[in-house]
């Protein structure tokens, strides 16, 4: 066997090397990229409900009449509407609010729970078969001004 030859049999060695790795690295690739979609995702959900607790926390002069979680929950879904990677999809999220706004007094908590399941984005049908829909948890208490 000649020293061309030899060389032509290496060069399909080559491409059947990288039809067989090409796979395994898109994937990692690309898992790469949904997994920092996901801390992304985290960290706004985190931000929301902080947004929506600073929203409930408040003094307001005159005071509070009329406030109820509905309006916390405005806040957060507002924010998470504007931020949230979804690719056009709804950032449809679940709000918590302990207790009511209007029975606050000065120096009690407030809770503000944001709960989003977040559904992978750039390879969906394989990672949600192999690990289902991530939900995604934020908790914030304050004490109320």
């Amino acid at each position: 066997m000649g020293r061309a030859a030899k060389r032509r049999g290496q060069k399909g060695a080559a491409m059947v090397e990288f039809a067989i790795v090409l796979p395994l690295l898109l994937v990692l690739v690309f898992g790469i990229i949904e997994f920092g979609f996901l801390l992304y995702n985290r960290a706004m959900i985190t931000n929301a409900s902080r947004e929506g607790a600073r929203a409930g926390i408040v003094f307001q002069s005159p005071a509070r009449t009329g406030e109820d979680p509905n309006q916390i929950r405005d806040v957060v879904e507002d924010y998470c509407a504007d931020f949230l990677v979804t690719f056009g999809g709804p950032a449809s999220v679940a709000v918590t609010v302990n207790p009511a706004p209007t029975t606050l007094a000065a120096g009690d908590p407030l809770t503000v729970t944001v709960v989003y399941p977040y559904s992978f984005l750039v390879i969906p049908n394989l990672v949600t078969d192999i690990f289902g829909t991530v939900n995604l948890t934020a908790v914030t208490v304050m004490r109320a001004e």
